[in-house]
């Protein structure tokens, strides 16, 4: 059975899922308020980069199961199913997740309904706000028919299509039948391929959602600690976290040394989680702690840079090879470039940049670097590479013609992506990796 789904907001989650749910066969209807994205989207333009999401969204398109438009009433008047998943960013001061556009989405969808729907919550939220969407969507339509289901997304940005269709779970959060048969019918291709869907009740798949990127934030700044121990002793992070890895307990993934985490998830995930545990008495001191060493990594990558120029930077031209926050992506929330270049810049360097995709948001994130076409227009010339994203284009260099264009070919590797011999071979003299 097929379903009608309006989806609230187009950013991220709101426009992969809406893609992928009419992949599924349901008509579906994105909204949002921003009539240029709506007019983009209508035209076919994709306003993220995400691999697949442009072929996708134009099948679908054509097949008539996928719309936008910024009419909120009239997309919601007849869906069976309308997702909230519009922005949660952290709130200035204090490090709670803000909340104004869930509630504002959830009065408005109220005002909408005119019969029984499912309202569900993709958004990143904090637990107990499923509860506090369906006071106001009450408080708007006391009349409203309606069942409230917690839905969080565990995509991650570069793969997001893979994970939308072959999950690891799906976590919905209800507490009627009526809802949950709803939300079975809207997975049911992923049922029937046997992927599992876990049923919880709201609060549960409220805390699901963080303690999960809590706890893969927490493994990241784990081996990036453990990254700067190895440093000390003359051990390889890359063979230790090989051998972690191999324990079937610990697993191989989010096991890669480098300078911190970024991105629309961790940062504000982990600071809401903290400040959710601080407001009901029970401090997360192991998060609180993440967030702290997460800070001082990035600035132990500055020291690197600044330690393998000698002690200063003054003068010297540097190329940066990759600003977004991780590959595959055009996002440069809380990425570690936002914090290093700057920091660059400050002790008088000269920076010069280059990203497949970054140049659209680091233009105005970035100010004061050049951007060069690709990594041999940036080195060329310079005194020093750092190689900050690890890009597919970035891995596969021709490291003899890079080192011999710089006026000094030194090199930073913050994501090991080449072995240290191999840089010695193509001339490169000064090198300095992590963890190693």
């Amino acid at each position: 059975m097929t379903l009608r789904i309006a989806v609230i907001g187009t950013g991220y989650v709101g426009l992969v899922s809406g893609t992928c749910f009419s992949d599924f066969g349901h008509t579906v209807i994105c909204v949002d308020k921003d009539v240029a994205k709506i007019a983009r989207l209508q035209r076919g333009e994709v306003p993220i980069f995400e691999p697949g999401l442009a072929a996708l969204m134009a099948r679908n398109t054509a097949a008539g199961r996928l719309s936008f438009t910024t009419d909120l009433k009239e997309a919601v008047a007849n869906a069976e199913a309308v997702f909230i998943a519009v922005g949660t960013p952290s709130r200035r001061g204090d490090g709670h997740a803000d909340l104004t556009y869930v509630m504002a989405a959830a009065a408005e969808i109220g005002q909408a309904l005119n019969g029984y729907a499912v309202i569900v919550t993709k958004s990143t939220v904090p637990v107990g706000t499923n509860r506090q969407v369906a006071d106001a969507v009450r408080a708007a339509n006391p009349a409203a028919s309606f069942d409230i289901a917690s839905n969080p997304e565990f995509l991650r940005e570069g793969a997001a299509i893979d994970d939308f269709m072959h999950p690891d779970r799906v976590v919905v959060g209800v507490e009627s039948e009526r809802a949950r048969k709803v939300m079975a019918e809207l997975y049911r291709p992923l049922s029937l391929r046997e992927f599992p869907v876990v049923y919880t009740g709201l609060e549960s798949a409220e805390m699901i959602k963080y303690a999960a990127n809590a706890f893969l934030a927490t493994k990241i700044t784990f081996i990036n600690e453990i990254a700067a121990l190895c440093e000390k002793v003359g051990a390889d992070v890359k063979a230790v976290a090989k051998g972690m890895g191999m324990d079937g307990r610990i697993g191989s993934k989010f096991l890669h040394a480098g300078p911190g985490y970024g991105g629309s998830c961790f940062p504000k995930d982990t600071k809401a989680l903290a400040r959710i545990g601080q407001d009901h008495s029970v401090p997360m001191q192991i998060v609180e702690t993440v967030i702290r060493v997460n800070d001082s990594v990035k600035q132990r990558m500055v020291d690197k840079i600044v330690n393998l120029c000698g002690g200063s930077l003054q003068g010297l031209t540097i190329a940066v090879l990759g600003v977004t926050f991780k590959p595959n992506t055009d996002d440069m929330r809380d990425a570690p470039s936002l914090t290093i270049i700057p920091a660059l810049l400050q002790a008088g360097a000269a920076v010069r940049v280059t990203d497949p995709q970054g140049q659209h948001e680091g233009a105005a994130l970035l100010g004061g670097v050049s951007w060069a076409d690709d990594p041999y227009q940036a080195a060329e010339g310079a005194d020093l590479v750092v190689l900050l994203t690890e890009w597919n284009e970035f891995r596969g260099l021709d490291l003899s013609r890079l080192a011999g264009g710089m006026a000094r070919a030194r090199m930073v590797d913050l994501r090991n992506v080449y072995d240290q011999d191999e840089l010695r071979a193509a001339g490169f003299t000064e090198i300095a990796g992590i963890g190693r």
